[in-house]
């Protein structure tokens, strides 16, 4: 009887020991930095090329994409500072694929009702026109978005808010 006991003591110390105390990973400010960056770099490169590809001249795409970056970036860091804040609240932790894809809609969401009176401006198109190239643009987004959170989060751990710790 006494090793059964024991034996559970163990099992159960030994399940403690396995939940960090404190989060792993690339945390903090310099996470949102290096995410920013790489994604940014990325989505510019890709959608100058779209814009291109869709019949804009070279100089107007750069500038949209540049600017679309720009509009991103603060888009970014506020929607995922408030969802980061959100999925700390919440009891189960980890990024199931629903919760990711739950950040991915979110995130495009927002970001295409800011872009597209944006895009209908500068390319001199009617907001439906800017609405259809948000479109194509946003399916292309949404699959880069689930793709390079899960990729970066495999690549530099999970944030904080994500991870299961003992206190």
């Amino acid at each position: 009887m006494a090793s059964a006991s024991s034996s559970a003591t163990s099992s159960s110390s030994i399940a403690a020991a396995a939940v960090p105390t404190k989060a792993t990973g690339l945390q903090g400010p310099k996470r949102r930095i290096i995410y920013v960056g790489l994604y940014e770099t990325i989505a510019i490169i890709v959608s100058s090329l779209i814009f291109m590809a869709i019949g804009q001249k070279a100089s107007d795409s750069g500038v949209m994409a540049v600017a679309a970056s720009v509009i991103a970036i603060c888009w970014n860091l506020s929607f995922n500072y408030l969802f980061e804040k959100w999925e700390a609240s919440q009891s189960v932790k980890g990024r199931s694929v629903l919760r990711r894809v739950v950040h991915a809609i979110g995130f495009e969401g927002g970001i295409a009702a800011m872009l597209i009176p944006l895009m209908a401006w500068w390319f001199n198109v009617s907001l439906w026109e800017a609405a259809v190239m948000e479109a194509g643009l946003l399916v292309f987004f949404m699959v880069y978005t689930f793709a390079f959170n899960w990729g970066f989060d495999r690549l530099f751990g999970l944030p904080a808010s994500a991870q299961a710790l003992t206190e």
